[in-house]
């Protein structure tokens, strides 16, 4: 079967690991492209084991695949696909991670600590990749980490469609509200683009092994509150915002975030929470006791990233994918 297109652009290959098969999927069925084949299982003794099926001589090769759960065995998953598609002379190889894991380890937190989000860059790079996608990065100077090109996309276009359809008309009483004063710029854009209120929760402790004291910036008594983030792990920081939000006179409390790590006692957390729904992308497959709980949705970004790779086989450019 021929794929080149009428522009005369070389053909290309979607090739997937096993972190996140659902979502490659769906990018396929944008893409209307069946999903390239490869075998990527393991030997007795654990290792990975990757056998490309399909001739990707001369072509473009995306591997899509989230450095989630189990992070390790995630990450060795694409080294290893991205080293084969090397060897079996892929004109370039583009690697796409939906979700980039250990980039919360984006510098020295102290004086011998590791640096592995760059680690992780240099290994990536090692491997062949000739360029990286990626959504909604923890902290977004590691793309300069990578020595060749790198594309940060955002879920914002989704995120933000999803919430001018459930809160239109709010306007001032609606408040987006960042977990964090870390991720305060992402809560303004957000409000700014609903045009509502902004909201900060402060959370610091007092001396070690003292509960956290959580201050509420922001005026938010008889307001639906919208909690943003970029992931959520354990859920803690995203449910004691919670609380101190229902306690400041918040009428009812929401979450959105791009990526549904969502480890340890999360979903429990969040079960238990007074969060009205927490709203994640897909950029990570749930886990089941996720799926089942009625609190989590899910939104896709299939569509997006779809697009994106479509743009850069095309050479076209992807600005007009940003809000």
């Amino acid at each position: 079967m021929d794929y080149r297109n009428g522009n005369g652009h070389r053909d290309y290959r979607i090739f997937t690991g096993n972190s996140n098969r659902p979502l490659a999927e769906a990018i396929c069925k944008d893409l209307d492209r069946p999903l390239a084949r490869a075998t990527v299982g393991r030997f007795s003794d654990g290792e990975i084991q990757v056998e490309i099926a399909d001739n990707v001589r001369g072509m473009d090769s995306f591997v899509i695949q989230s450095t989630s759960t189990d992070a390790n065995a995630n990450l060795m998953e694409l080294l290893i696909l991205v080293d084969a598609l090397k060897r079996a002379s892929s004109g370039s190889i583009t690697a796409v991670l939906p979700y980039y894991g250990y980039a919360r380890q984006d510098r020295k937190t102290a004086s011998r600590a590791p640096i592995t989000a760059k680690l992780v860059a240099d290994l990536i790079e090692a491997a062949g990749a000739t360029r990286v996608v990626s959504m909604d990065m923890h902290a977004g100077q590691i793309q300069g980490f990578f020595n060749v090109p790198f594309d940060h996309l955002y879920a914002a276009p989704v995120l933000l469609g999803d919430m001018k359809q459930r809160f239109e008309g709010a306007g001032q009483d609606l408040v987006v509200v960042s977990p964090d004063a870390g991720g305060v710029e992402r809560a303004r854009a957000y409000s700014k683009r609903l045009g509502s209120q902004l909201g900060i929760v402060d959370k610091r402790r007092t001396k070690p092994n003292v509960a956290e004291i959580m201050n509420v910036i922001g005026d938010v008594r008889g307001k639906v509150t919208v909690l943003l983030d970029d992931m959520i792990d354990t859920a803690g920081t995203l449910t004691q915002a919670a609380n101190a939000l229902v306690d400041e006179g918040a009428t009812k409390v929401f979450a959105y975030a791009t990526h549904a790590v969502l480890s340890g006692p999360a979903v429990e957390r969040i079960t238990k929470s007074p969060l009205e729904e927490v709203v994640v992308t897909d950029t990570i497959l749930l886990r089941p006791e996720a799926v089942a709980c009625r609190k989590i949705r899910t939104l896709t970004v299939a569509n997006l990233l779809g697009e994106a790779i479509r743009r850069i086989h095309s050479a076209d450019s992807l600005s007009s994918l940003f809000v």
